[in-house]
């Protein structure tokens, strides 16, 4: 293994005035060379910033030439190294080939694909694959609020936690907005039981105890929690359709798009079948 690099002060200084844009001839210097593979002072071109110092161009050139030279020996080393058996060229045809179809095929499913997923799709096809959305860990929906201890307006935060009223609902999550570091105050969201505990102190909700601790509040800490379960879906249940609405609509976009490429190939393969540009020979 053969690395040959010209850092010299002179050599550098010559450099960086040819890098910093004055109207100087230079000659395109050999930076390093790896074997036979040579850097020039010509590839740096465009990489120094408008107002770099010198001290500044020094460091970008030894750096530059120090990654390059570990690069050059690595592909040396593999080239060295490559299989008799390995046909280089065309695995390069091979990658080039699957490189332009994969860009071709971007091309057709930013222009033909149906991105949108109506409420009705997104039922049919859970109806039809909910086997698929088994828990693997419970699942809740719940009411959760952690708010800094001692509380601003206690008395009237416990009023509109008890309350069920409307106009108490909007009031309690503006509460929430202005003084808890976490709420959550959708009843109709589902949650993953381990995310809730996450939220509480250590052991307070577990999978064991959530169904006998339906509502409790407490303090420990800096904070208060309040909390309050609507309901629990244990594990190996079938999960809702709210709980996997995002996963489910990524599938059925994921199968739109393959059905598409799928059509967009044959129709492509038949329009040229068509016009006589498709021709095999195996009986020859």
């Amino acid at each position: 293994m053969r690395i040959s690099i010209w850092a010299a002060v002179g050599c550098l200084s010559i450099l960086l005035l040819s890098c910093s844009g004055e109207e100087q001839a230079t000659e395109d210097r050999v930076l390093a060379r790896v074997h036979q593979k040579e850097l020039r002072l010509s590839e740096l071109d465009g990489m120094f910033p408008v107002n770099a110092t010198d001290e500044d161009s020094t460091l970008i050139i030894q750096a530059f030439i120090n990654r390059w030279s570990r690069d050059a020996i690595l592909q040396w080393e593999a080239e060295r190294n490559l299989p008799a058996d390995l046909n280089i060229d065309r695995l390069v045809r091979d990658y080039r080939a699957s490189l332009v179809s994969s860009h071709y095929e971007q091309v057709l499913v930013s222009l033909r694909l149906d991105s949108a997923v109506s409420q009705d799709q997104l039922l049919e096809y859970y109806e039809t694959n909910k086997g698929q959305y088994q828990l693997e860990r419970p699942i809740v929906r719940c009411l959760l609020i952690r708010v800094p201890y001692p509380l601003e307006d206690e008395e009237s935060l416990q009023t509109l936690w008890n309350n069920g009223k409307i106009t108490d609902t909007m009031a309690l999550e503006n509460y929430c907005e202005r003084f808890a570091e976490v709420s959550l105050l959708q009843p109709d969201a589902w949650y993953s039981l381990d995310d809730i505990a996450a939220q509480l102190p250590d052991g307070t909700l577990t999978a064991g105890n959530v169904n006998a601790k339906r509502e409790f509040s407490l303090q420990e800490g800096g904070f208060r929690y309040y909390f309050r379960l609507l309901e629990v879906k244990p594990r190996l249940e079938i999960a809702p359709l709210s709980y996997v609405e995002d996963q489910a609509r990524k599938v059925i976009l994921h199968n739109r798009k393959r059905e598409l490429l799928d059509e967009a190939r044959e129709e492509i393969f038949d329009r040229e079948l068509r016009r006589n540009n498709i021709e095999t020979f195996t009986n020859r």
